[in-house]
């Protein structure tokens, strides 16, 4: 895999009894850390995510594009500064306009908790492009590789995972987090910085693919994803509307493709 650091941010350790057939023995167990992560952008605050505190920097420009459309040339600075409740993200842009800021943070199971209107929340991105071919083989591959990816879920077994992978199924990044659309977005950052093309591969996540997963990928420009687990019918919907062929229940040995099957070999 191009991208393996032994990232240990986001462990914790807490005393638990364990018990197993009756016998009781106290330990240590490792956990996933929740904490804040403030995003201002020019100074504005924008909205209080919880999230893991690793990959912050991908988190904060892959958030960005994905909740705001602001590619990675249009964030000239970024801060992030430790704060005793968690972190706190100041991006300073090319272009600084007026942003009203969410009225609730967001927890770690939802994106889009804090938007102020409905049209906030239902999001339509415009058509993804063509993209290529990706194959069950691929995805079987990505899919075997996947659990070497993700160190703090092996250790804690509570994160998501989201991947990059090349149009052979090699993972070329993994990002992990408590929330499926935070790993999806961290993600998105770490593809943008290391100037990989959405176009030329496809997304792997552990979760469902609910809609901000959808709406996430479609605005990353990426035109195919699959989901370990079952979408939703409005993330269908989406994936349907703007180009993007969602797979499901991606599993060794079956996937099931709800939208723009022409991208998938076998489907046929």
């Amino acid at each position: 895999m191009a991208d393996s650091p032994a990232r240990r941010e986001g462990l914790a350790q807490r005393p638990v009894l364990d018990v197993q057939g009756g016998q009781v023995q106290g330990r240590q167990d490792q956990l996933a850390e929740e904490v804040p992560v403030a995003l201002s952008y020019d100074d504005a605050a924008f909205a209080v995510m919880m999230a893991s505190p690793g990959d912050l920097e991908d988190f904060a420009i892959g958030f960005s594009l994905t909740e705001r459309g602001l590619a990675l040339d249009e964030v000239v600075a970024l801060d992030i500064r430790p704060e005793l409740e968690g972190w706190r993200i100041n991006l300073r842009t090319r272009h600084p306009a007026a942003v009203q800021a969410r009225t609730l943070p967001g927890r770690s199971g939802c994106g889009l908790c804090g938007s102020r209107e409905l049209e906030d929340v239902l999001r339509r991105p415009g058509p993804v492009g063509q993209g290529g071919l990706v194959s069950a083989r691929a995805l079987e591959n990505a899919l075997e590789n996947l659990q070497a990816g993700q160190p703090l879920n092996t250790a804690t077994g509570a994160l998501h995972a989201a991947a990059w992978c090349d149009p052979d199924g090699r993972l070329l990044l993994v990002r992990e987090d408590i929330g499926r659309h935070n790993a999806l977005d961290k993600l998105v950052g770490a593809m943008q910085r290391q100037g990989l093309s959405p176009q030329a591969g496809f997304a792997l996540i552990t979760s469902r693919a609910s809609y901000e997963i959808a709406m996430k990928a479609a605005a990353a420009g990426m035109t195919f994803i699959a989901a370990v687990s079952a979408p939703t019918a409005l993330a269908v919907d989406l994936a349907h509307a703007c180009g993007l062929t969602l797979v499901g229940f991606a599993r060794p040995g079956r996937q099931v493709v709800y939208s723009h099957p022409q991208r998938y070999q076998g489907s046929r």
